[in-house]
């Protein structure tokens, strides 16, 4: 009995991060959009760090609750759910093409967040204050570099840009202040009681099950996590508009590992297991794979999106396996 309700709870939770997430982003969008904040940067700050605030709901509850290996295992099963299992079912409908910018910049820097969090964690098992405040830096860096980057791109002229930013004006509705205010507020605290009862949920049943907060972290809560991302990409995908995606989800995995991890160590001290570091040993395999394929011929294709599907397989028997 105590399982199911702790069952309801998780779901519950999953919801309430989900749609508080929308209503903030949206919430967000309008008033930037009020305030004559381009498009392009609208996208690349509020609307990215929106697929991110689940994850980060539960990392930073995770982690103020010292309950820290959820929050080192969410980030590390988030990124390669949304790696694996988002690009390659979304690569199932439609060949992924992907950005030069992409392929030449932002995957190997991901790659990289991923090597500094291996070095970072394995120096002393854990993530200190400093270590977060030191991501964070490199978080705020990145995004002064993707503005930047997006701002040279539009005042190139590039048609391309100046397309997915007429596309973002009409995605973006202006709605009354009021609404506005009541989106974000209401989006906030959300979130807030969908990260507590994530976690609350995810910690009963791995107790009453006797697994552990790692296993539990890297399937049920990145899972649930990842569902914006997920959602978002198959329904873009069965539409024939997934040129963003595979980009899309590389930012998201930067921002979780940079500005979640960072936040959450900058809160109290992750103390890090042998098995998340052999977690995110495997994100960087399984990115130098994708990244690989991508290079070939600047697409993921169907074949190679069954390959990903599988290797993620093989990830999850490993895991409960172990």
């Amino acid at each position: 009995m105590e399982i199911l309700k702790s069952a309801v709870i998780l779901v519950i939770g999953f919801v309430l991060l989900i749609k508080g997430a929308d209503y903030f982003v949206e919430g967000s969008s309008s008033v930037a959009k009020k305030f004559k904040v381009p498009s392009l940067i609208i996208g690349m700050t509020i609307v990215a760090m929106g697929t991110s605030l689940p994850e980060l709901a539960v990392s930073v509850t995770a982690s103020m609750a010292g309950n820290n290996t959820l929050a080192v295992s969410n980030v590390a099963g988030s990124n390669i759910f949304n790696l694996m299992v988002v690009c390659g079912a979304c690569a199932l409908f439609t060949p992924l093409t992907i950005e030069k910018n992409t392929l030449m910049k932002e995957f190997p820097f991901s790659i990289l967040c991923a090597g500094l969090l291996v070095v970072m964690g394995y120096l002393g098992m854990s993530l200190g204050r400093v270590d977060g405040v030191i991501l964070l830096v490199i978080f705020a860096v990145y995004l002064f570099w993707m503005i930047q980057s997006a701002k040279k791109a539009r005042t190139a002229g590039d048609k391309l840009e100046a397309e997915e930013e007429a596309l973002a004006e009409e995605e973006i509705k202006i709605l009354p202040m009021w609404k506005c205010i009541v989106f974000i507020i209401g989006g906030m605290i959300a979130i807030k009681f969908g990260g507590d009862f994530v976690v609350d949920g995810a910690s009963a049943i791995a107790a009453g099950f006797g697994l552990s907060q790692t296993l539990i972290g890297l399937t049920i809560v990145a899972l649930g996590t990842s569902l914006p991302e997920l959602v978002t990409s198959i329904v873009a995908a069965r539409k024939d508009e997934v040129d963003m995606a595979l980009g899309n989800v590389i930012g998201s995995n930067i921002f979780n590992i940079l500005l979640i991890l960072g936040v959450a160590a900058a809160i109290s001290p992750v103390t890090f297991l042998m098995e998340n570091i052999i977690d995110i040993i495997i994100l960087i395999i399984m990115s130098a794979v994708v990244w690989g394929f991508a290079w070939t011929s600047k697409k993921v294709n169907r074949k190679e999106g069954i390959i990903m599907l599988l290797m993620y397989a093989v990830y999850m028997v490993y895991i409960c396996m172990r």
